[in-house]
């Protein structure tokens, strides 16, 4: 019978430098919030890091899933338009426009768009980092269980 028994996490935290590596298709997001003093904005998320084909006999696919914060940096231009009747809101892609120079220190910064099956949420910052905050376990869904993943958090622990 086939099966994927454990999962090698190449890292804990990943930044922008990582986004053409990474995918956040069907990932589930559970809060946002900002934090104004420091321009940050946080997500919490369930990131799969790998989906996994049925083996024989089986049907569904499987995932190899964390809870995550995502923390956007030197945040602005925050724009939220999300339509879900249960609340429940899914991205679908998240994707890295308009880079440009910022006149302070040279740095460059990206509009990020995540596009969601609910709606949108966008930002312009000057990149992220993402926090996996438990190790990946392999589950029937997308998403892991409220209890499961520790609740709700945007704690930066790696």
């Amino acid at each position: 019978m086939f099966k994927m028994e454990s999962y090698e996490l190449e890292k804990t935290v990943w930044t922008e430098q990582d986004y053409d590596t990474m995918g956040w298709h069907d990932c589930r997001l559970w809060a946002m919030v900002a934090d104004t003093e420091a321009f940050e904005f946080f997500l919490d998320l369930d990131y799969i890091f790998q989906w996994v084909k049925p083996g024989p006999g089986e049907t569904h696919f499987k995932f190899w899933v964390s809870p995550v914060s995502m923390v956007f940096e030197n945040v602005h231009e925050v724009k939220i338009n999300i339509e879900s009747e249960q609340g429940i809101i899914e991205i679908d892609n998240l994707h890295k426009e308009e880079e440009r120079t910022l006149d302070r220190g040279g740095l460059s910064e990206h509009l990020y768009k995540f596009e969601c099956q609910e709606g949108e949420v966008s930002l312009r910052a000057t990149g992220y980092k993402m926090y996996v905050r438990q190790p990946p376990r392999l589950i029937q869904e997308q998403h892991l269980d409220i209890k499961v993943r520790g609740g709700i958090s945007v704690e930066k622990i790696a």
